[in-house]
């Protein structure tokens, strides 16, 4: 049976948890596509996004930050306990409590867009995991330097490949591919596009779709 290939890009950033919601939704989806057709290859090609570029590269207080943006501890409370809740229905323990770092971004995502160049499609998904898993899950500031270098190494990156990208210059990361509705950002096959965590039945339907256009274009 002939193989086709069904790209999937998704704009991110490291510090929004929609994005990583929407990260395991779209795994949900695509383990059901190649279930049902094993003939699809799925290629994921990531792009950052940094949603707040004005943070200074030392990062800001997460808990003044959030407190000053949504103007009350309850309205904070209120909206940590819907991500949480979203976050729990597929499989992650998001703890606001112990994040105590809103770090800018731009140094993570230089990381994970040269490593993308050098590694394969599953070492650089460990490297993205681990940059999500260490922020929401581990409350580390990544941000610094010292953090990402720990992280990239305990994903099998040699040391010396490390510091190489880590002391080359970053800048902040920007794209209008999204046309202003924000990140995560799904576009399926450049047919089909997507804001927002969606289900993964959602998303399924949006594989569905870009393929019959496949079909349709040979």
């Amino acid at each position: 049976m002939m193989s086709r290939q069904l790209p999937i890009d998704v704009f991110f950033d490291f510090i929004c948890p929609w994005c990583l919601i929407g990260k395991r939704q779209l795994q949900q989806a695509i383990q059901k596509l190649q279930h049902i057709h094993p003939d699809v290859e799925v290629v994921l090609r990531w792009h950052g996004v940094q949603l707040l570029p004005q943070i200074p590269l030392e990062g800001l207080p997460f808990e003044a930050f959030y407190l000053k943006r949504l103007g009350s501890v309850t309205a904070m409370r209120m909206r940590q306990t819907q991500v949480r809740q979203a976050a729990k229905a597929v499989g992650v323990d998001i703890d606001f409590e112990r994040i105590y770092r809103m770090p800018n971004t731009a140094k993570a995502h230089s990381l994970l867009i040269n490593a993308l160049k050098i590694s394969s499609p599953e070492q650089s998904e460990r490297l993205l995991e681990g940059l999500l898993s260490a922020y929401f899950q581990h409350s580390e500031n990544i941000g610094e330097s010292a953090v990402l270098h720990k992280i990239a190494t305990y994903c099998g990156y040699a040391e010396d490949v490390i510091d190489q990208i880590l002391t080359q210059p970053y800048f902040p990361f920007f794209s209008k591919d999204t046309g202003g509705k924000g990140v995560p950002y799904f576009v399926f096959d450049g047919s089909f596009a997507m804001a927002g965590a969606h289900p993964a039945d959602a998303f399924y339907k949006a594989m569905l779709d870009a393929l019959a256009v496949q079909g349709q274009a040979v």
